[in-house]
């Protein structure tokens, strides 16, 4: 049950995006920055962590988890640091996907040898 739950949140989660490209003017950068700022807004009001228990890696993989992982962050380090979690909490949090996304764009690079256009 847990596959199809993830199933159905990550496809909806697409299917949003896919009908926010085709039916709107909206570019496909300001489509992805919107799903971030929305993972962190649910997030911050406590709404995404259900989604993430309903859905499992549907809800914790698309970008919306990435804004709901720095948002969580940003939580725990305001709760044990205080004031400075605010800037130090969100990076933290998301850090090891950061650091896995750069080095998979780095080997990416090395295998296809990018060429200027």
């Amino acid at each position: 049950m847990e596959y199809l739950n993830a199933f159905l949140i990550g496809g909806l989660l697409c299917l949003i995006g896919q009908v926010l490209i085709d039916k709107t003017k909206l570019t496909p950068a300001r489509i992805l920055v919107s799903y971030v700022v929305i993972g962190v807004l649910l997030g911050a009001v406590g709404v995404y962590k259900y989604v993430v228990d309903f859905g499992g890696a549907g809800a914790t993989v698309p970008l919306t988890g990435f804004g709901y992982n720095l948002a969580k962050g940003v939580r725990k380090a305001v709760d044990r640091d205080g004031f400075i979690g605010i800037f130090t909490g969100g990076m933290t949090a998301a850090a090891g996907g950061i650091g896995a996304a750069i080095i998979a764009g780095w080997l990416a690079g090395l295998v296809f040898k990018p060429k200027d256009k």
